[in-house]
């Protein structure tokens, strides 16, 4: 068997709560300690540094993706056991997304939604079934997981949608559901 990918979408900040960076590093060496590669958005900085710099010294792979606009801004991480250019957003995410077995949601601000919600609607329609994991660090994920039952109740989407999306409070937790998804 492969080893299994694993995109990670996170902040490109390190956010107001320590255990953020924390639970980054947790997750990027554990995913390194279980044989997998992580997938990001090549970033050195926020959690995005954080996450790939912890699977780095697990001794893991480590795969990132990065527009050519935002190789400054996020500083892009060239270290990587492979670093990707792409001219876009959008090229950008269809190759994180293609080059993964599962995606987790850490906490992050709007890119890291548009990242999840084209992740949520490509796996709606059909166009890939991997399981969606949810890093809810200290409840973060909270009013997301609200709105989600909100559109659901009004209508939006059908209830199934819900079960697209995994949950857990603790990178141990990630690591469960990724465990006995991708098995």
């Amino acid at each position: 068997m492969t080893a299994r990918s694993v995109c990670i979408y996170c902040g490109s900040r390190h956010g107001t709560a320590s255990s953020y960076a924390a639970d980054a590093k947790l997750l990027g060496t554990s995913i390194a300690q279980q044989g997998w590669r992580l997938v990001y958005g090549a970033g050195d900085v926020g959690l995005m540094g954080e996450v790939a710099r912890a699977a780095q010294e697990a001794g893991g792979d480590t795969f990132g993706v990065i527009p050519t606009h935002l190789l400054s801004r996020e500083v892009g991480k060239t270290d990587l056991t492979r670093f990707v250019i792409t001219e876009t957003m959008h090229e950008r995410k269809k190759v994180m997304l293609m080059n993964a077995d599962a995606v987790v949601l850490m906490p992050g601000g709007a890119g890291s939604l548009d990242e999840f919600f084209e992740a949520l609607t490509w796996r709606q329609l059909g166009l890939h079934d991997k399981p969606i994991v949810l890093l809810d660090t200290e409840g973060f994920w909270g009013p997301l997981k609200v709105l989600l039952d909100h559109v659901v109740a009004q209508g939006f989407a059908e209830a199934s949608l819900l079960d697209f999306v995994h949950c857990a409070e603790s990178p141990e937790g990630v690591m469960e559901i990724l465990a006995r998804e991708l098995a």
